[in-house]
């Protein structure tokens, strides 16, 4: 969570983005989707704390999963226009943003897109994409609640 301001401070503060309405959108779509993904770790952490089987926060994430794609649709509109009337550093940077939260949202909730350690790219090279961790948790909390039904 601490990469939101600090993103925000690099980014407007030292490269020197102009805060417009399609950057500001823009960085509030990355943001939002860093903050979910915050939410999924800490609720990974209290998890695996309380040795408990279900994911706190299941329902949220579940509601995130969906509603980010409206979300992201109109502020990835809403970008796209603003590039289209005032092309440059007022718009692109916005849609760089934009789009650096969809890949964050198929990260999170779809298939894992970060490949970072030596077990992880021989996983790739032989298996292809791995499914993302939250959507293995969202897909496991869907079954235990399937199986605990009357």
């Amino acid at each position: 969570m601490l990469n939101i301001p600090l993103q925000a401070v690099v980014w407007f503060g030292v490269v020197g983005f102009p805060v417009t309405a399609g950057n500001g959108v823009g960085f509030a779509l990355f943001a939002l989707l860093l903050l979910e993904g915050a939410g999924y770790w800490f609720a990974k952490l209290r998890q695996i704390a309380t040795r408990n089987r279900s994911l706190p926060g299941t329902r949220a994430f579940v509601v995130a999963r969906r509603g980010n794609v409206v979300v992201l649709v109109a502020g990835l509109l809403f970008i796209v226009w603003a590039v289209v009337i005032d092309p440059g550093a007022g718009s692109w940077p916005g849609l760089g943003f934009g789009l650096f939260a969809v890949l964050e949202h198929v990260n999170y909730f779809h298939v894992q897109l970060m490949y970072d350690t030596a077990e992880d790219l021989r996983y790739l090279r032989s298996r292809g994409l791995r499914r993302a961790h939250l959507a293995c948790d969202l897909a496991i909390q869907g079954r235990v609640r399937r199986l605990s039904r009357p």
